[in-house]
């Protein structure tokens, strides 16, 4: 025989030898008598996960397994005295369970050791342990809050925080427990001094960024807080805040505070396109630190086919950075829109003072602003008015995402004025309010409203500048028209209709849109309103189906709507790229 030969032989009698050993492991499948409790339930499939055996059916010793195990899943819920069997019916496994009296709490003793006796916060969440006398047995309760209290005192500043005692003491002949749980609480920690590493020039902004100074007792809360106020400043690529527990002095934990500073000079270039203005292309340039106050500069510049502007915006924080701040702004904007019959040219400089409450979506500005406008409305001659306005806005504003919003709120409120005695050529008082709602049902019924208001109050209409005057149409307010081409009007030499803007603006628009991919929605809408110099006139409507396509970049949204008026009946299609809030 060959040495090949005898290795084939070999290798065949050890695999023939080993062939039982190799047999697949049959996982338990079985029919659970006697627990309805779906928390045990639970819990026994969780244990009995692991259980496997060979043949079609568990051998004696696999259903000796099985019963422990059973009974072990049963115990922490303070069932210690459960009858456990297992029975084999056509090759079925029956587990049949007599769960008998579970333990009860007889007593249950605590105690706090340490500075945290003292403190009314830490004795509430103490005593706040959900096991009284009288309870069944339930230990996940007991481990849970033991979890619990540990990361609460690390939270608050309990660093030394330790369980002196913890016990369970089972009388399973009685059917009882005894509760022991010992806190040694050690002292409570305070914040230190803030460290800043790397660059110093945000050190004057820090102190007003801070929930907390040096002393007051320690809060990981506040910390949280104190990081996501950093980085919601728009000055740091990244900003982290940190407690250095092994460098407290005495009581006092140091901060540190690590800096990541965004460029001296940032670019972004952006575009969108829409069926009321076309391609638009956006370019804004940003300085973050102007010097270390914290002051910042924005320059941006956009253009579209009817309209141009350019400005440049000076930003002063101040006790609030995030929060409370003012602007200087200067702007140039141009606008020669054949729809509207509006040709203008506006030169602008403006004050702000913006301010809200912390983690409030409610923003309040006033302003104070000089405009200078030369423009053409219609077929009036061409003129220049310059108005010196205060005004007042306030806001809200929430959604659950930046750009596929399910569940949003908006409105904003605004008023502006000009007196002939006070640095103005005309009289006026502008009051205009929006409003925005989004709501989705089950995460499939899509519901989107929105309405809009304004008046112009003032004696000398055919003065007030174009980009005052009410012009409504389009993507954003009633889909079916041009944009702005609705609005009160005069009919030129030719007989042709030219409009002159209105007084009084008042829009409505419903939509609904249910989702038919994961990527598409099928809308249907109708919009209603009026650009007015009298509400007599008839309003124009507007309804139609549309579809969302839902992108990486926020939703594209595609409308064919048609659009009835006194003057015009027809279809239109319309697209917007875009937020919709």
């Amino acid at each position: 025989m060959s040495l090949r030969t005898l290795i084939i032989a070999l290798s065949l009698l050890i695999v023939t030898a080993t062939a039982p050993v190799l047999q697949a492991a049959t996982t338990l499948d079985y029919e659970l008598t006697g627990v309805e409790k779906s928390e045990l339930k639970k819990n026994i499939g969780l244990y009995l996960a692991n259980i496997s055996f060979s043949g079609t059916v568990p051998d004696e010793a696999t259903q000796e397994r099985i019963i422990k195990t059973v009974n072990t899943a049963l115990q922490p819920f303070g069932y210690y005295n459960a009858d456990v069997a297992v029975s084999i019916e056509n090759e079925d496994v029956i587990i049949n369970v007599v769960l008998g009296d579970p333990l009860i709490v007889a007593n249950v003793n605590r105690e706090i050791i340490g500075e945290g006796r003292d403190d009314p916060a830490f004795r509430e969440r103490f005593n706040a342990l959900a096991i009284k006398k009288g309870d069944v047995l339930h230990q996940p309760t007991y481990e849970k809050f033991k979890s619990d209290m540990f990361n609460y005192a690390l939270s608050n500043g309990y660093f030394d925080f330790y369980w002196q005692a913890t016990r369970l003491d089972l009388v399973r002949e009685e059917n009882e427990a005894n509760v022991l749980l010992i806190a040694q609480s050690g002292r409570q920690y305070a914040f230190g001094e803030v460290r800043l590493v790397g660059d110093d020039k945000a050190k004057a902004i820090i102190g007003r960024l801070q929930p907390f100074k040096s002393g007051d007792p320690y809060s990981a809360a506040k910390l949280t807080t104190f990081n996501r106020r950093l980085n919601e400043t728009g000055y740091f690529q990244r900003a982290i805040a940190r407690p250095l527990v092994s460098q407290a002095d005495g009581v006092n934990v140091p901060i540190e505070i690590t800096l990541s500073h965004l460029p001296r000079d940032i670019f972004n270039v952006g575009g969108g396109a829409s069926s009321d203005t076309g391609p638009r292309v956006r370019g804004r340039w940003e300085r973050p630190w102007v010097n270390s106050r914290g002051h910042s500069i924005t320059g941006e510049v956009y253009i579209s086919k009817p309209e141009q502007a350019a400005s440049l915006d000076y930003r002063i924080p101040l006790e609030d950075v995030n929060n409370d701040y003012a602007s200087i702004k200067t702007s140039y904007e141009f606008e020669d829109n054949t729809t509207s019959d509006t040709k203008s040219e506006k030169l602008s400089i403006s004050g702000h003072r913006f301010w809200k409450e912390a983690d409030s979506p409610w923003q309040r500005s006033i302003s104070l602003s000089y405009e200078r406008e030369m423009f053409t409305q219609g077929i009036s001659d061409p003129q220049t008015i310059s108005l010196l306005m205060p005004g007042y806005s306030i806001g809200y504003s929430e959604s659950d995402n930046a750009l596929s919003i399910n569940q949003g709120k908006f409105f904003v409120v605004a008023m502006q004025g000009a007196h002939e005695n006070a640095g103005s050529d005309i009289s006026l008082l502008k009051m205009t309010a929006k409003a925005k709602y989004i709501a989705t049902l089950n995460n499939t019924h899509r519901l989107f409203l929105r309405a809009e208001a304004g008046a112009i109050e003032t004696e000398d209409f055919d003065r007030v500048p174009s980009s005052l005057r009410f012009f409504t149409g389009g993507d954003q307010s009633i889909r079916g028209f041009s944009y702005q081409e609705i609005a009160p009007s005069v009919l030129n030499d030719e007989g042709q209709r030219v409009l002159t803007g209105g007084k009084y603006l008042a829009t409505a628009s419903a939509e609904y849109a249910y989702p038919v991919t994961d990527s598409w929605r099928a809308a249907v809408f109708a919009d209603v309103g009026t650009a007015t110099n009298d509400f007599s006139d008839p309003l124009t409507t507007g309804y139609g189906i549309g579809a969302h396509w839902l992108t990486l970049i926020g939703p594209v949204r595609f409308y064919i709507a048609r659009g009835h008026s006194e003057f015009e009946n027809t279809w239109r299609f319309h697209f917007t790229l875009g937020p919709e809030l």
